[in-house]
């Protein structure tokens, strides 16, 4: 257990986050959505900009849920933890 805040449940097979458990893990979520919806509609055809633009957003929400995930992340082969 992590003596961190909880935002996401784990994954019960694979490595990774599952769904949010909290209104903090889906606020999370539904601002990285958007953002990276803005950003797809402004760089629509400009690949390369949308790419670097978006690199930052993808790296910030990886760690947030990885350090917030119920567990840490880690391989699960649906055993019980």
């Amino acid at each position: 257990m992590t003596d961190g805040p909880e935002w996401f449940a784990p994954k019960r097979f694979g490595y990774g986050a599952g769904l949010p458990i909290s209104w903090q893990g889906w606020a999370l979520t539904f601002g990285f959505v958007a953002i990276a919806v803005l950003l797809c509609v402004h760089f629509a055809h400009h690949t390369l900009q949308l790419i670097a633009a978006l690199v930052p957003f993808v790296v910030a929400f990886l760690v947030i849920s990885a350090r917030t995930t119920r567990g840490g992340w880690r391989w699960r082969s649906g055993d019980e933890d």
